[in-house]
């Protein structure tokens, strides 16, 4: 389904998500954090800060954006390549800044990395959004030509070829991705800088609404130059799902809840991942229903609970396979990101059932937050180990 480098970025925040009380047990989860985190300077694009602890990166890629006139410096580099691909970019950053929302209190000193991060793509979504009016930047660099050179970005020599979506060439998928990262970022950065938390949520409301005007999946536009790489293989009903669910959330504004009636759903997944969103919207909205006692999220928060069933080894509905090791096996080709991205759902929805007293059924199978928070951690051995 996706290609290897699905992994890369989007694995990387995994263990923010994980019982940092624990910073200096067996596995170390504060010294796993910390080098996630880091690995995100590693991919940086643009001119470097003086603070760049990875001092063997340089400057990179500032012509980026010349070819269209416009500025789209800085943001990630995907994996071991010099594209800037920013369907999944958006996608690592709404986990980034959701892991934030969700275990920033527990994060202590990486609390500024994890911002530090967050803000590092989001400088750059802000600059795709804003460059030229109609259009959504959502790519920097032939992947096809880039793939068959081997060379560090500092000394990249390949056409940075710029790619957009606009009113004739719709990409609802990753706009609706892109006002999702946004919108969550708003939140970390809600209280620390009000005025650029302002800034991006102005910001994805505009991208939000681009999406839903225009409707169509950014491969169909883009063809060659975003597939087989990041495809948009599941349609982008999910990422209208997600960047409504998000900007609810940011904004409190029914008019986000009532599109997300009209959108429609699949309440049929068992994945989770840059491409399918479903179980996330799923968990974001639940909430509401758990914590607020909004019975007008009842729906989402049972979709959420059948995700969870089909994930649970011991359920009778589960269509989840585990190695004899007890690692989630999803899909063949880099499977790891399913298992740090469903694990955060895990552990996510776990708090919430904690912080409520709620337990569910899987059929006759009940499951308490213990459940999960122990499939949770075995995942997270698995992958430390």
């Amino acid at each position: 389904m996706a290609t290897r480098r699905g992994a890369s970025l989007a694995c990387c925040w995994v263990f923010l998500l994980f019982f940092m009380e624990n910073v200096h047990g067996n596995p170390n989860y504060g010294e796993a954090l910390a080098k996630s985190l880091l690995f995100f300077q590693g991919q940086r694009s643009g001119r470097l800060p003086k603070t760049q602890q990875i001092t063997w990166r340089s400057n990179s890629g500032l012509s980026d954006g010349k070819l269209a006139q416009v500025d789209l410096t800085g943001g990630y580099y995907d994996a071991g390549d010099n594209v800037k691909f920013n369907f999944p970019m958006a996608f690592t950053t709404t986990m980034l800044s959701w892991s934030t929302l969700e275990y920033g209190e527990n994060l202590g000193s990486q609390l500024s990395n994890a911002r530090t991060s967050i803000r590092w793509a989001t400088d750059y979504l802000l600059k795709c959004a804003t460059a030229t009016p109609g259009k959504l930047y959502v790519g920097v660099g032939d992947p096809n030509v880039d793939h068959k050179c081997w060379e560090r970005p500092e000394d990249m020599d390949t056409v940075r070829s710029v790619y957009s979506v606009s009113q004739s060439n719709p990409g609802s998928d990753v706009a609706g991705e892109t006002a999702a990262a946004l919108a969550a970022a708003s939140m970390v950065f809600s209280t620390v800088d009000p005025k650029y938390s302002n800034l991006l949520l102005r910001t994805a409301k505009k991208v939000m609404q681009f999406a839903m005007q225009y409707r169509g999946a950014y491969s169909d536009s883009l063809g060659s130059v975003v597939c087989p790489f990041y495809c948009s293989y599941s349609g982008y009903t999910d990422e209208l799902m997600w960047g409504a669910a998000w900007l609810f959330r940011a904004t409190n504004d029914v008019t986000y809840f009532n599109f997300l009636k009209s959108v429609g759903d699949d309440s049929g997944t068992d994945i989770f991942s840059w491409d399918n969103k479903y179980a996330g919207a799923h968990v974001l909205l639940a909430r509401r229903a758990l914590l607020n006692k909004d019975t007008n999220f009842e729906q989402y928060r049972q979709e959420a609970e059948n995700f969870m069933c089909k994930i649970l080894p011991n359920s009778p509905m589960a269509s989840t396979q585990y190695t004899q090791g007890g690692l989630m096996f999803k899909l063949p080709e880099s499977n790891l990101q399913y298992v740090t991205s469903i694990t955060f759902l895990l552990t996510t929805y776990a708090k919430h059932m904690t912080a409520t007293q709620h337990n569910f059924d899987c059929g006759n199978y009940v499951v308490t937050p213990n459940h999960l928070i122990n499939l949770a951690k075995r995942q997270a051995s698995c992958l430390i180990h």
